[in-house]
């Protein structure tokens, strides 16, 4: 897992709320075995018509957020299924950070899980940067370390992520990672039981 601190990035406004996993991944696209490859079916039923051609009425497919990688939403977002796909497909295609009112537990901690940064934020403060997102470009930096965030204009605000995501998040360590730090421990139990 990629070791995030500090990122930077284009924000992409998605004015919604209740984004729930079938719409951030529908279910006919889980059958890939791998974690990759999901992000061309990201919120694909909003993006593409029936014959598969973009919707010019979904604003993910305007060009200008072509390089956006930080994600603003209404409340609730990642409710529904509990499907591991749905931070997949949003990492794949290119996003680094959430930024939502609140999200459903279970994606919360997948997101985490996975290198994708879910922070919750106030609702005004939210409705604020879709705004701005919406009627041009919005860049905000998400610092991991100082825990704030500062867009374009110079406001900063506060944010708190649990500290045991934090620490994950900053050093790249995903569950695969925290169990090799104690490989030691591991062996020397496994020894012992024989």
């Amino acid at each position: 897992m990629e070791a995030i601190k500090q990122h930077k990035g284009l924000v992409y406004p998605m004015n919604r709320t209740n984004v729930d996993t079938d719409q951030i991944i529908p279910k006919q696209f889980l059958k890939r075995i791998e974690r990759t490859g999901f992000g061309r079916f990201l919120f694909y039923h909003w993006r593409f018509d029936d014959d598969g051609n973009k919707r010019s009425s979904f604003n993910l497919n305007d060009p200008k957020y072509d390089d956006a990688s930080i994600l603003i939403a209404g409340d609730n977002f990642g409710c529904g299924s509990s499907r591991e796909h749905a931070p997949w497909s949003i990492l794949d295609y290119g996003f680094r950070v959430l930024i939502a009112p609140s999200f459903a537990d279970i994606f919360y901690n997948n997101s985490f899980k996975n290198g994708l940064v879910p922070i919750a934020v106030d609702e005004a403060q939210v409705n604020e940067w879709l705004e701005k997102a919406e009627n041009g470009n919005l860049h905000l930096n998400v610092d991991l370390e100082t825990k704030k965030i500062t867009d374009d204009s110079g406001v900063e605000i506060s944010f708190d992520i649990p500290e045991y995501h934090r620490q994950n998040v900053m050093n790249g360590w995903d569950d695969i990672a925290l169990t090799l730090q104690l490989a030691e421990k591991i062996s020397e139990y496994e020894k012992s039981s024989l």
